[in-house]
């Protein structure tokens, strides 16, 4: 593309999702990538030729197995389906912009990965479970952010 890349900025990867609180870890999981497999120097964003930013947009959450149980209640015999695992489903939009030119160098509108966590019976075992599964996902994520960019030069 004739373009070299000198320096690249990686600020907070912004959520429109409602889950929250997970942007610091997904941010840090990209910088890490760029950090240990580029050869780019990152900068702030005020000083850096290339910036790469990203928004995610969707997290949701699917029931994916089952078992079932039962019990009596009131004297009737009940069956009832309990999860016992989940899917993570993360969609986010990424792209990486030359600062120098404004020209946008790539953009994705919708990069998607999936993952699955077992759900518990304590409520906080499935919670950290779900974290594991969203730090998996940005792992992959990662990955193809970093081919996706490094590709091109």
């Amino acid at each position: 593309m004739g373009i070299k890349l000198d320096s690249l900025a990686i600020p907070m990867i912004e959520s429109t999702s409602s889950n929250i609180g997970f942007e610091a870890a997904f941010t840090k999981i990209v910088r890490d990538k760029f950090i240990s497999q580029g050869k780019i120097p990152l900068v702030s964003t005020e000083e850096a030729q290339t910036v790469l930013s990203g928004r995610v947009y969707d997290i949701r959450i699917e029931p994916l197995s089952f078992r079932t149980e039962q019990q009596t209640v009131s004297g009737v015999l009940t069956t009832f389906e309990v999860t016992t695992s989940r899917r993570l489903i993360v969609k986010l939009e990424m792209q990486l912009k030359d600062m120098k030119t404004g020209k946008v160098i790539w953009h994705e509108k919708a990069i998607e990965e999936k993952g699955t966590f077992a759900v518990s019976e304590d409520p906080l075992v499935t919670q950290f479970n779900q974290r594991l599964a969203l730090e998996v996902i940005a792992r992959l994520l990662a990955d193809r952010i970093f081919l996706k960019t490094m590709e091109r030069f």
